[in-house]
């Protein structure tokens, strides 16, 4: 079983590439038994939700 900072170094390189299928089932295993990975990945999610709309944002929205 990978590490919690081996998941979270996961977690960030899939924002970047496509992961292997067994980086991606050690991803989910992990993720099933850990509760805190589950948050951070949700933290991630988050900030490239957000990061999404400060990209298209404009004044013109106010």
């Amino acid at each position: 079983m990978r590490s919690c900072k081996e998941v979270t170094a996961l977690v960030i390189a899939r924002e970047d590439r496509e992961l292997p299928m067994a980086e991606q089932l050690a991803l989910r295993m992990h993720m099933a038994m850990c509760k805190a990975c589950p948050t951070f990945e949700r933290q991630v999610l988050s900030m490239r939700n957000a990061m999404k709309n400060w990209r298209h944002y404009t004044d013109d929205e106010r």
